[in-house]
């Protein structure tokens, strides 16, 4: 997924179709209006019409989050830099991933749009249901506050300067994934995957 140009200013254009194009594009306060209240009523849910105690409902949202954040590790490293010469695999790496690295300041971009976010979330669902039963309705919670925890870190990465030192390593490290090296530096909200698969700068 190599350009022989990085563009700072400007998006990439995706579909010749303007509704779709628009349907590409979205702002992180409308991500958080629709995935906030879902996460409060799941974990009302678990707690009232479940009777699960604090603690079980608190256990199973830290796993999510763990759990989110190997999710997070291996679908940027084999889904999203996923190399073919087939061209219809080519516009879908490009169409979900690749236009970001061309792109890497599009912030318009920097969160997955609404329409394929709820057809995605609504699969996992699914699957994490199928998986794990009622306790579902708690892990979920937790693995979508962990995308909202990624989603906003990978736009604050791209829009601004490190606002505490603590965390200029995840900065640094997303920014020599875009601008050295791609094959390395996959986390963006933590390194400790990076760490344990020796992908780390």
């Amino acid at each position: 997924m190599k350009f022989e140009k990085v563009h700072n200013k400007g998006q990439a254009q995706l579909f010749s179709n303007r509704y779709l194009e628009f349907l590409t594009k979205t702002h992180p306060l409308i991500i958080f209006g629709i995935y906030l209240p879902i996460i409060t009523y799941m974990l009302y849910y678990c707690s009232t019409s479940l009777r699960y105690p604090w603690w079980k409902i608190a256990g199973i949202y830290v796993a999510a989050l763990f759990g989110w954040s190997l999710f997070e590790y291996l679908a940027h490293r084999f889904l999203f830099h996923w190399v073919s010469e087939r061209p219809l695999a080519r516009k879908i790496t490009y169409t979900m991933h690749g236009n970001h690295h061309e792109y890497p300041r599009d912030r318009q971009r920097l969160f997955m749009p609404p329409v394929p976010s709820l057809i995605i979330s609504s699969f996992l669902f699914t699957v994490f249901y199928g998986l794990m039963q009622q306790a579902a309705w708690a892990f979920f919670p937790g693995f979508i506050s962990g995308y909202l925890l990624y989603g906003s870190m990978h736009y604050a990465i791209h829009a601004w300067a490190p606002p505490f030192r603590w965390l200029k390593p995840l900065w640094r490290n997303h920014h020599l994934h875009h601008y050295k090296d791609e094959e390395r530096g996959f986390g963006v909200s933590s390194t400790l995957w990076d760490r344990v698969f020796g992908t780390m700068f």
